[in-house]
């Protein structure tokens, strides 16, 4: 598996990962990403800010995730908890796998290879946000080391649980 920044020749693949994980969402009661979003506009952004990377495995695209350093202003305040550290971090949002590589480690993969990212950049922290009934997220973070810290509010109100984990 090989985790690259994305191109616009992966919107496709990528949109065709947020359709699917709208639909796992939605079937599992979770009112996460259930109007419109992410949608091709919120993937060109990312492409454009060099922050939209893809899991492929012999080519084909598997994973889409948002990888960010050092700039979230939802995590300025935290509620309900404290941030385990305050200086630079790493940041992953907009995380999907495609639906025939669910349960099988892709996930954790993919956080795997940000950590090694953000310890290569000296970055000493992995930031990370998902919704609070997104049982499936919340496990695999969980299984990957992540402290719950508290909650965050995005920008249009809506709270999300937040995690961190220190990696140097």
């Amino acid at each position: 598996m090989d985790l690259r920044k994305a191109t616009f020749t992966d919107i496709p693949a990528m949109m065709e990962l947020y359709v699917q994980a709208q639909a796992s969402l939605k079937a599992l009661g979770v009112d996460q990403w259930q109007n419109n979003y992410p949608n091709v506009d919120v993937v060109n952004k990312d492409l454009a800010n060099g922050a939209a990377y893809v899991l492929t495995i012999g080519g084909a695209v598997i994973a889409a995730a948002t990888i960010i350093f050092n700039h979230e202003p939802t995590y300025d305040r935290i509620y309900e908890g404290e941030w385990l550290s305050r200086g630079e971090f790493v940041v992953v949002h907009r995380l999907a796998v495609d639906n025939r590589y669910k349960m099988k480690g892709v996930a954790s993969h993919v956080l795997d290879e940000v950590e090694k990212m953000a310890v290569r950049a000296n970055i000493p922290s992995f930031k990370i946000d998902t919704h609070k009934d997104n049982l499936p997220m919340r496990k695999t973070l969980q299984k990957n080391g992540f402290t719950c810290c508290g909650r965050i509010v995005l920008l249009d109100g809506n709270s999300r649980v937040a995690f961190e984990k220190i990696l140097i």
